[in-house]
C-alpha cells in the first residue's frame, strides 16, 4: 500500500498559515510586524507535482494568488481534507483552468465535504449550468486507498479536528501530509509509519481545543520518526520563524510559503 511511487514528487507549500493567515488583520504583534518573508503565511495548502502534473490539496481563500505566485499553468485535481472555508473558499477560481485549458478539474472529497461544497457553491452544481460557473468532476472518496490520474495512489489518514469533525490527511508513497488534526488514533498513525517526510499541523505553543500544539505535534513526530518533518497551519502565536526554528529537533522544521521539497 505504501510503497514509494515510481515518480518524482515536488511538494510546494502554497500556504502555511491558519484560518486568519499571518499577519492577522489589525494585529501589531512582533510576528505580524516581522519583515521576514517566512513569517508571512497564507492559508494552508500544498501542491504536489508528480511526473509533471499538478495536484493541489485544499483550495483556500488565497488559492488564486497562490496559483499566480507559483506560476501554475495547469492543474489536474483538488483533493480536499475537510470542509472548513479556509480550505475550500477558493474553489471558484478553477474557472481560469477551465477557460484557458478547455478542461474540467477533478475534485476529490468525502461525502461530507462534497455535500458542503454543494451548499457553499450551489451554482456549480445546479441542474441548469450557470454560465461561467466552474466545471468540475466530483470523485467521492472514503477511508480506503484511491487513485488519482489512474495510477497515483493515496492513502487517507483520518484525524479529528476537535471531536466532531473528521479530516483526511494523505499518504503518497514516502510522504505523509496531515493538517487540522487534534487527535489521531493509533490505527491511523500506523499508516504514517515509515514516511520519509511528514507534514503536520502545529497551531501554536499553547494547547488548543481543535488543533495540535507544538508540543503535541513533536510527540507525534517522535512516534512516527520520519527522516524530516515540517510543521504547517501555524498562527502568529507560534512565534517568529527564526526563533522557533532554533528550538526544534534537527529533523523538524517550520515550513514556510513557497518552500519546495523534492522526493
Amino acid at each position: 500500500m505504501n510503497q514509494p511511487i515510481p515518480y518524482d514528487i515536488t511538494l510546494t507549500f502554497l500556504g502555511t498559515g491558519t484560518s486568519t493567515g499571518v499577519p492577522v488583520i489589525a494585529c501589531d504583534c512582533p510576528v505580524c510586524m516581522s519583515e521576514d518573508f517566512r513569517d508571512k503565511r497564507l492559508r494552508t495548502s500544498v501542491m504536489l507535482t508528480i511526473n509533471g502534473k499538478n495536484f493541489v490539496i485544499d483550495s483556500g481563500p488565497d488559492f488564486r494568488y497562490q496559483m499566480i505566485r507559483e506560476q501554475v499553468s495547469d492543474l489536474e485535481a483538488i483533493i480536499f481534507t475537510h470542509e472548513h472555508r479556509d480550505h475550500i473558499a477558493g474553489l471558484d477560481d478553477v474557472r481560469a483552468f477551465n477557460y484557458l485549458l478547455n478542461k474540467r478539474i477533478q475534485v476529490y472529497g468525502t461525502k461530507r465535504v462534497i455535500d458542503s461544497l454543494r451548499g457553499e457553491f450551489a451554482y456549480i452544481f445546479h441542474n441548469t449550468r450557470y454560465f461561467g460557473a466552474p466545471q468540475i468532476d466530483i470523485n467521492n472518496i472514503d477511508n480506503n486507498e484511491f487513485a488519482i490520474d489512474d495510477d497515483i495512489k493515496l492513502t487517507p489518514i483520518e484525524v479529528w479536528h476537535h471531536k466532531q469533525m473528521p479530516v483526511f490527511g494523505y499518504r503518497i508513497g514516502d510522504l505523509t501530509y496531515i493538517t487540522d488534526a487534534k487527535y489521531i488514533s493509533p490505527e491511523e498513525l500506523e499508516k504514517a509509519k515509515g514516511s520519509r517526510i511528514l507534514v503536520l499541523n502545529a497551531l501554536r505553543k499553547s494547547r488548543h481545543i481543535s488543533h495540535l500544539s507544538l508540543e503535541e505535534a513533536l510527540e507525534i513526530i517522535h512516534y512516527i520518526n520520519p527522516e524530516q518533518a515540517y510543521l504547517t497551519h501555524m498562527s502568529h502565536f507560534i512565534g517568529k520563524h527564526q526563533d522557533v526554528e532554533k528550538e526544534l529537533p534537527d529533523n523538524v522544521h517550520l515550513a514556510y510559503d513557497g518552500l519546495k521539497l523534492q522526493l
